[in-house]
């Protein structure tokens, strides 16, 4: 074998002009190029040739001195993205560096703080990032520190981590503990790179993606081997420890599996993974940790890197030495021209370092040699696996035959139970029939009353309004009653006194008439008179005084005649004076009547606008609460997403309480919409049910996610649909409280089905046959059946009592619609009875097929779950007859 020894002298000679200070000086250079290359504040990954130059500088100098003395000196408080940088680098050297640089990094702990102290403190994208990625070194690097048997790599074998591990419980506990929180903080530093790789970012292939992406190469790494070994110490405390003192490593493991394989997901489907890792994929569910066989079927993932093509500006490779005779002495003689240069005859100190080479030539061929040993004796060991393995597979396969007749054999059984069952469900489904139509009767008869509140409600605001309208327009006719009693009063006043003057001026005609009939036969008379006295003279005394007193008597009559005509003139004036009087009078109760009625148009149109003011302003405070209600809502269907929500957990019975509360609470909504929609101008009873409502409602869907963190993940998926359903849906029925168009046609259906889906989902989740023993669940079925057919029997009891008291005190209309409802109760209640005779002769049946040999206690013992539903059945037929009546 040829060896540095073969050499010619004149080789060893030519030593001269690189001094080892020149060397070292090169080395810094180089260094210090790389670093600067490597951890710069370009939006871009490192380069892979940089990183690779630093590590194998850490190799050459046995340790991180060089690096750390150029990173101190880095502005790395200036910018984001060179602290970013400089953890992806300082993360590669630890993984990948010499041995020694585990201790340099111990030293620069207060360093790496700071600089995540700094940054955590900013309101940064990258500075978010640092702060964690420091979290993640500082935590690495106290991890390796306390257990130097795990290199930085994380690559051990099962034998080192058994005897790490060691036989000490409390050391397996405390160390599965520490795993698991390297593992969280691995975690959340690839979950805070995804949050931040938004649509506007979500292609790869972007330097500004791919430069926050590149670090979880070595986190892909890290968190492979972790899982493993968590795998290896869980299955190792169980075998120590009871389950249940582990339900909290359980729970914990599940959610980091969880959280890994999505992170695993995630990155497979980018294609910047593609081409530098080939990701493992972890199994569909978490290993089953209370069977111990479950160990066996456990597979290590394994991280594949693969070979990269050769970049430009590649690192000077490393001292090569091959076993070949024939290439051997180039190498030596290149080797030693590219370190000390062209000989030049002169002997000095290198004659030390040249035999120092020669040890180490021969120290590592020792171990060359140890390394083949140890191959060949792995390949051994793997060849008795492969055989052990060969003959388990026979065995497995044996075995698989053995479970085909034995599922036959179950296929036969299932069919039987599905026979069953569908006869189970034919059952339910009728009772389910009865079920609806009693809530139908409940629900006319109770829409039937609100319908009858609201007649009464509405009644008596007509009448309100009403006797207002009556008061003032009592007042009005008052006066108009008062103002026509008046002009009446004056008409039958100024009637009389013409009525009055009309019979004075008759009268006066008359005795005028009498008056002029005498004047006329005086004048006759006179005429007469005359005549006779130019007949008989001898009577011219009498006749003279005749004829004077007949002439005073005409003077008489005339002044009479004259003083009569004055009075009538003065009658005719007063009537005049009067009726002048009363027309007055009548315009100014005109006047006065116009000025009312405007009044009582002004109080109309004010009172309008008061109602309309009143209605805005209750419109107002509704729009407020339902805006709360909506941003309550939405905060809490964003829980659902919220990382920082997954590590709080709830009660299947908690939810159960919530959900109930909240589905009750809709019914208290629902009344305080009808409210507002027949009186808009009091919303106070929406507002305080829409804000009770919106609050458990919140609390339902943040106890339900919380919940899913703890179920299966099937009932965890389901569940945290039907909250997003169910606040979806809330939403959707604020919208439309917020639309005066939509507001009366709005509906609370949906929302009620969410809940009721959460008030199910809560029921199937919690644990069933916790107070009852297997053995007391025949009595419990028994005892069941008997009180909901006594529950049947009173229920059509006090149906027949209510019928014969409405029978004695209504008549009409109402007597007939309490007929038909009370008839249609009597139907129902025979079908219930028919549908529990009907069970009752099922359940015997299938209890004496399928009991065999064994007594009908034991029957039920073993079926419990049937025997659960048929007991709830019997309980909700018992409690839905209760409530009909």
């Amino acid at each position: 074998m040829n060896s540095i020894k073969s050499v010619p002298a004149r080789v060893l000679n030519r030593r001269g002009g690189h001094s080892l200070e020149a060397e070292r000086e090169q080395f810094d250079k180089s260094q210090a190029i790389s670093i600067s290359k490597a951890i710069n504040t370009q939006e871009a990954p490192v380069k892979e040739k940089h990183a690779r130059r630093i590590i194998l500088g850490t190799h050459h100098e046995k340790g991180a001195f060089t690096f750390w003395s150029y990173a101190i000196g880095l502005p790395l408080p200036s910018s984001a993205i060179l602290s970013w940088k400089f953890c992806h680098v300082l993360h590669k050297v630890l993984r990948d560096g010499h041995p020694n640089v585990l201790q340099d990094c111990q030293r620069y702990r207060s360093n790496i703080r700071e600089t995540g102290d700094l940054w955590g403190h900013l309101h940064d994208r990258y500075g978010q990032l640092v702060s964690i990625y420091t979290r993640l070194l500082l935590t690495k690097i106290s991890f390796h520190v306390k257990h130097p048997e795990f290199p930085p790599g994380l690559e051990v074998s099962d034998e080192v981590l058994e005897k790490t591990a060691g036989t000490d419980v409390n050391n397996i506990f405390q160390l599965t503990v520490e795993l698991f929180d390297y593992l969280d903080c691995e975690l959340k530093l690839s979950e805070s790179v995804f949050r931040q790789l938004n649509t506007s970012m979500a292609v790869s292939q972007m330097s500004a993606v791919q430069c926050r992406l590149a670090p979880l190469i070595q986190v892909i790494q890290d968190c492979s081997h972790l899982y493993h070994y968590s795998v290896k110490l869980m299955f190792k405390l169980h075998s120590c420890l009871p389950a249940d003192t582990l339900q909290g490593h359980r729970d914990r493991f599940h959610e980091q599996f969880r959280s890994l394989k999505n992170f695993f997901k995630r990155a497979s489907d980018m294609l910047y993974f593609k081409r530098l890792i080939q990701i493992p994929r972890l199994p569909e569910s978490p290993p089953n940790f209370l069977r111990a066989s479950a160990l066996a079927e456990h597979v290590k993932p394994v991280v594949v890197i693969p070979e990269e093509a050769p970049e430009d500006d590649e690192p000077e490779n490393l001292i090569e030495i091959s076993t070949t005779s024939t290439t051997e002495p180039q190498i030596t003689s290149d080797l030693f021209e590219q370190t000390f240069g062209p000989p030049n005859g002169v002997w000095d100190d290198r004659d030390a370092q040249i035999e120092s080479l020669k040890k180490e030539l021969d120290t590592l061929r020792a171990e060359m040699e140890k390394i083949k040993l140890e191959a060949q004796r792995y390949i051994t060991e793997l060849k008795a696996q492969v055989n052990s393995l060969e003959g388990e597979v026979e065995e497995q396969r044996k075995q698989k035959q053995k479970a085909l007749v034995d599922n036959e054999q179950l296929r036969d059984e299932l069919e039987r139970l599905q026979r069953v069952k569908q006869d189970s469900d034919r059952s339910q489904r009728l009772c389910a029939e009865a079920e609806k139509k009693a809530n139908a009767t409940e629900i006319r008869y109770t829409k039937l009353k609100e319908k009858h509140s609201e007649l009464i409600n509405t009644h008596a605001e007509l009448l309100r309004k009403n006797a207002d309208t009556a008061k003032q327009l009592t007042v009005t006719q008052q006066s108009q009653e008062e103002v026509a009693r008046v002009k009446e009063q004056l008409a039958f006043q100024v009637e009389q006194v013409k009525r009055e003057a009309e019979m004075k001026l008759e009268d006066q005609s008359v005795q005028m008439e009498q008056l002029r009939q005498e004047l006329d036969a005086r004048r006759d008379e006179l005429d007469q008179a005359q005549r006779s006295l130019s007949q008989a003279k001898q009577a011219g005394v009498d006749l003279s005084a005749q004829v004077e007193a007949l002439h005073a008597e005409k003077e008489v009559l005339r002044r009479s005649v004259s003083e009569k005509e004055c009075e009538l003139l003065s009658t005719r004036g007063l009537i005049e004076e009067k009726e002048l009087q009363l027309s007055q009078e009548a315009d100014k109760a005109t006047r006065e009547i116009r000025e009312l009625q405007g009044r009582l148009l002004e109080k109309s149109n004010q009172e309008q606008n008061l109602q309309q003011k009143l209605l805005d302003e209750q419109f107002s405070i509704l729009q407020e609460t339902v805006r709360e209600a909506e941003d309550i809502l939405r905060d809490a269907v964003a829980k659902l997403d919220d990382p920082l929500h997954i590590r709080c957990t709830s009660s299947p019975d908690y939810l159960l309480s919530r959900a109930q509360a909240a589905l009750e609470s809709t019914d208290a909504l629902e009344n305080g919409h009808a409210q507002y929609v027949a009186s808009m101008a009091d919303a106070a009873g929406l507002v305080g049910a829409l804000a009770l409502f919106a609050h458990l409602t919140a609390d339902t869907i943040v106890n339900g996610s919380a919940t899913s963190h703890l179920a299966p993940t099937d009932h965890a998926d389901r569940l945290t649909e039907m909250c997003r359903d169910c606040g979806q849906r809330s939403l959707d029925y604020l919208g439309e409280l917020k639309d005066r168009q939509r507001l009366g046609r709005a509906e609370l259906g949906d929302v009620r089905r969410a809940l009721r889906g959460v008030l199910q989902l809560a029921q199937e989740l919690r644990p069933k046959s916790l107070d009852i023993k297997q053995e007391e669940l025949g009595d419990m079925v028994e005892k069941e059946m008997a009180s909901t057919s006594e529950a049947i029997e009173d229920a059509v009891r006090r149906i027949e009592e209510m019928m014969s008291q409405a029978r004695n005190e209504s008549s009409g209309v109402k007597l007939e619609v309490n007929e038909r409802i009370l008839n249609s109760c009597t139907d129902l209640m025979k079908a219930i009875r028919l549908l529990v005779t009907t069970s009752t002769n099922l359940q015997k049946e299938i209890v004496e097929s399928g009991r065999g040999a064994a007594t009908t206690q034991e029957f039920y013992a073993k079926n419990s779950r049937w025997t659960e539903g048929l007991i709830s059945a019997s309980k909700a037929v018992g409690w839905g007859a209760t409530q009909l009546v």
